[in-house]
C-alpha cells in the first residue's frame, strides 16, 4: 500500500510517498524535472516488500507548495536545504538515494553534508561530471553566462507540452508504450500561473552545479558509497557519456546501460527495480539482513 502524506517544511507543505515496512532500510527517491514523485509510482510497488520507500515532491513541483519566486529562493542549495530538513523531520538516520536528473544534485549535495547516513546510492541519468553536460546544455550555459531576458526567453520552449513529451518518448524503444499521462499530468503542473519564472530560476541555478562535481567526486573517493548505475543511454539530456566516469571514482560500483532514453523507469522499471534488490540484498540491506 502506497500512503500519500504531507509534512511541513518551513512554512512549506511538502507531499510525499510512502510505502514498506517502516523498519525496513529506506530507499529516498528524489525525482527530476520537469516531474514528481509521480515517476516512481510503479517501482515503488515493486520494491515496497523488501524497503521502505519515501518520495518527496520538492518546493514548486507535484503536490508540494509552489511560492512565488518572490517568496521563495528556487535554488539547489534551498532544494537541498528542504529535503534535508525533510529527511530529518522523518527520523530517517539511514538510507539508500535514488537520484535522477535534479535528484542528483540535491542528493549529492546532502550526502556531502551527511555522508555517514548514506548506505548506497542509486543513480539513474543523474549527472556529476563535466562529460554528461553536452549539446543539449549550449542555451543553458548562455543563460548561466549571461541571465539575460533573450537568453530565458530561449529556454522557455522547455516548459512547452511538446517539450515534456519528448522527454518522455525521445530514446524509447517503444514510445507508443509510455502512458500520455506522464506529460499530461506534468504540463498541467508547469502551467500553473508562476511556475515558468520557478523553472527559470532552477535553469539559471543548474549553472552552480558544475563547480561542485569535484567536491562531489571526492565525496565518492573519501566514503566509497557503494553505487548501482543504471543509465537510459539513449538520453540526450543526460547521455551516457556521463556514466562512465562514476567508475573513475567508485571501487564498489555496477553500471549498467539500458537500451532507452531519460525517464528509464518507464520502459525498464522492472528491470531496475530486479537490479536494486539484487545490488542492495548484496550489501546485506534487504529485510534477511
Amino acid at each position: 500500500m502506497i500512503r500519500y502524506r504531507t509534512t511541513t517544511i518551513d512554512g512549506l507543505e511538502i507531499f510525499y510517498r510512502e510505502a514498506g515496512a517502516p523498519d525496513a532500510p529506506t530507499i529516498l527517491l528524489l525525482h527530476g524535472f520537469p516531474t514528481s514523485s509521480h515517476m516512481f509510482r510503479n517501482l515503488i510497488p515493486l520494491l515496497a516488500d523488501r524497503f521502505h520507500l519515501i518520495a518527496p515532491d520538492y518546493p514548486g513541483f507535484g503536490n508540494s507548495s509552489m511560492p512565488d519566486v518572490n517568496s521563495f529562493e528556487y535554488t539547489f542549495d534551498r532544494l537541498a536545504l528542504v529535503i534535508e530538513k525533510f529527511i530529518e523531520t522523518l527520523n530517517l538516520k539511514q538510507y539508500s538515494l535514488y537520484l535522477m536528473d535534479y535528484g542528483a544534485p540535491i542528493g549529492f549535495r546532502i550526502a556531502v553534508r551527511h555522508p555517514e547516513r548514506v548506505q548506497t546510492l542509486i543513480v539513474q541519468n543523474g549527472n556529476a561530471y563535466e562529460e554528461g553536460l553536452q549539446d543539449f546544455w549550449q542555451p543553458l550555459r548562455a543563460y548561466w553566462q549571461d541571465r539575460t531576458p533573450e537568453n530565458g526567453d530561449n529556454l522557455k520552449r522547455l516548459l512547452t507540452l511538446e517539450a515534456t513529451k519528448w522527454q518522455y518518448t525521445n530514446g524509447t524503444r517503444h514510445p507508443e508504450a509510455i502512458s500520455p499521462d506522464n506529460w499530461n499530468i506534468d504540463q498541467r503542473l508547469l502551467d500553473r500561473p508562476g511556475n515558468a519564472e520557478i523553472q527559470l530560476a532552477l535553469f539559471y541555478d543548474y549553472g552552480s552545479n558544475p563547480r561542485l562535481y569535484p567536491q562531489w567526486q571526492e565525496y565518492f573517493r573519501s566514503f566509497e558509497p557503494p553505487t548501482l548505475v543504471v543509465w537510459g543511454k539513449n538520453d540526450e539530456i543526460f547521455p551516457e557519456a556521463g556514466a562512465y566516469p562514476y567508475k573513475r571514482d567508485l571501487k564498489q560500483i555496477e553500471l549498467h546501460l539500458l537500451n532507452t532514453g531519460h525517464f528509464a523507469l518507464e520502459e525498464d522499471g522492472e528491470a531496475i527495480a530486479s537490479d536494486i534488490k539484487r545490488f542492495l540484498t548484496e550489501q546485506q540491506l534487504d529485510l534477511a539482513a
